[in-house]
């Protein structure tokens, strides 16, 4: 089993199909190889060297998969969101410490500025649209000095280095080994059982571990094909799915309630389509949202359960004739997962509620730079080193991993702990509703108290008290929502993630008390 990118990509023919795109021939395996030899090249002749750390600020799209797949065989990759401001590219930049940045030809934009703050080595993408999908050049400007030594990173060294969301604080930075990308890769594909006779459509966005690995990095080490749009686009989706041909693909939540909304009017397409399997990851699937992707597409969804600091999955539904459970992430799938005592270094029984804790080779060492955050979320127990996940959940008979919220996210109404997943999948289940996210409203007298977001089905109606009044008849008093606000579109991060933390904020919410 290979332990680097390199190795993961090394043994498929070369004349098999590997990166795809909208209106492109397909570049083969031995296409890829061939470019990824051409990048470590581009990359020593610019001065940048196996340890050194490239930033790599690309549309999505096959040049964006193919720039990361190819540059972490040679050097330490840093993807970041296109959309960032001047002022969020100089943070990062600095606080990763790039010596280097990719940016497409012509690209003269905010990143380029904060490149420049920092004397960058930049380097300049370009591709011929007739040439096969994800086909690039790098070319250097100005001079960048001596030669870089030849030498190839071994499982040991960081391959791709994120930051964490940093919704409550600073964002750290998490290395992931070329050995975590690696197990991480074939942990996916072992429990997807994915084959060369797979072709994953990919949606998600190529700066984040979802895309990353679960989508590009799983389907290439399994010899399959990557599909790449140039992002998620609800109006394109199906005639995507249409020419494309996937046997998966994968998103997140709102993706998938977005592609439910337009599911109806494309019948034809997904009577048409040889999906496999859906899958969803980043963020909890409701159950209802499950239930009816898996009847509208006639196919499983699989639900997984991933974080950064994991190189993505640690929890998957299994696929049929195993069942997929509506509410839950599924089964352990590649790490070891356990809960634990919240504060105590302490493992607990499985049908215990406690904070979900997992060990394995997909696993960061630790954090960069921050030595209290790795001496919070770190502890050793039963001879094994046990990353704390934050969130709070437990097993069930079966051994299913049910969820029941981020720590920093359970509402505590006066006392009174409420999941809101669990208010989620309640206010889902309504005809009328689309999307549902409950948060915390500061409350004076009960210090939080329970609201929820609401996003109407297209056509639908409904009033705030409809929707509360659904919700008592299925929830505890205390559990139900004393505030509902009815929204065109819910905030959501960069990723598509619905953003529970300072959402009363955003919304401009103060209780009124007395």
């Amino acid at each position: 089993m290979s332990d680097t990118i390199k190795g993961l990509i090394a043994s498929h023919p070369d004349a098999a199909q590997a990166i795809g795109a909208p209106d492109r021939e397909w570049l083969s395996y031995g296409g890829l190889r061939s470019l990824a030899d051409d990048t470590r090249a581009a990359l020593r002749a610019a001065g940048v060297g196996a340890a050194d750390r490239v930033a790599i600020v690309l549309p999505n799209g096959p040049e964006m998969a193919t720039a990361f797949v190819t540059v972490a065989q040679a050097a330490t990759t840093a993807p970041l969101n296109p959309a960032y401001r001047e002022d969020e590219f100089a943070f990062y930049l600095e606080d990763l410490k790039a010596k280097a940045i990719i940016l497409a030809e012509g690209y003269d934009g905010p990143a380029l500025a904060a490149a420049k703050r920092f004397g960058l080595t930049v380097l300049r993408l370009s591709f011929d649209p007739a040439a096969p999908a994800g086909s690039f050049t790098l070319s250097a400007e100005g001079d960048t000095g001596a030669a870089a030594p030849e030498g190839a990173p071994g499982p040991d060294d960081v391959a791709l280095i994120l930051h964490t969301s940093g919704t409550t604080s600073r964002p750290k930075i998490v290395p992931l080994l070329q050995s975590n990308v690696a197990a991480s890769a074939h942990n996916i594909a072992a429990s997807l059982a994915l084959t060369p006779q797979d072709r994953c459509m990919n949606v998600m966005p190529l700066f984040h571990i979802h895309g990353l690995v679960a989508a590009v990095i799983s389907s290439l080490g399994a010899g399959g094909q990557v599909w790449c749009a140039p992002g998620f686009d609800a109006l394109k989706f199906f005639g995507w799915l249409r020419d494309s041909d996937p046997t998966w693909y994968t998103a997140v939540p709102t993706m998938h309630q977005a592609i439910l909304a337009r599911a109806g009017r494309n019948a034809k397409i997904i009577e048409g389509a040889r999906l496999r399997f859906l899958r969803s990851s980043s963020a909890s699937l409701p159950g209802p949202v499950m239930t009816k992707l898996a009847e509208t597409f006639g196919a499983p969804v699989i639900e997984g359960y991933g974080m950064t600091e994991a190189a993505h999955q640690m929890c998957s539904n299994p696929l049929p004739p195993r069942a997929q459970k509506p509410g839950a992430v599924g089964v352990p799938a590649g790490p070891e997962v356990r809960v634990a005592d919240e504060v105590a270094p302490t493992l607990l029984p499985g049908d215990a509620i406690g904070e979900v804790v997992i060990s394995g080779p997909n696993v960061t060492p630790g954090y960069e730079g921050n030595p209290d955050a790795n001496a919070k979320s770190f502890f050793e127990a039963e001879g094994k080193r046990w990353f704390r996940t934050g969130d709070q959940g437990s097993f069930d008979e079966e051994g299913y991993l049910t969820l029941t919220g981020r720590l920093k996210e359970i509402i505590n109404r006066g006392g009174e702990k409420v999941s809101p997943l669990e208010v989620d999948g309640v206010l889902s289940d309504h005809p009328a509703v689309a999307q549902a996210l409950t948060f915390a409203l500061p409350h004076a007298k009960l210090g939080e108290e329970i609201a929820a977001a609401i996003v109407l089905r297209e056509g639908a109606e409904a009033s705030e008290r409809e929707i509360r009044d659904f919700a008592a008849e299925r929830l505890a008093d205390f559990k139900v929502p004393r505030k509902v606000v009815i929204l065109e579109e819910i905030p959501k991060g960069a990723t598509g993630k619905l953003q529970r933390i300072g959402l009363a904020e955003k919304l401009g919410l103060v209780e009124k008390t007395g």
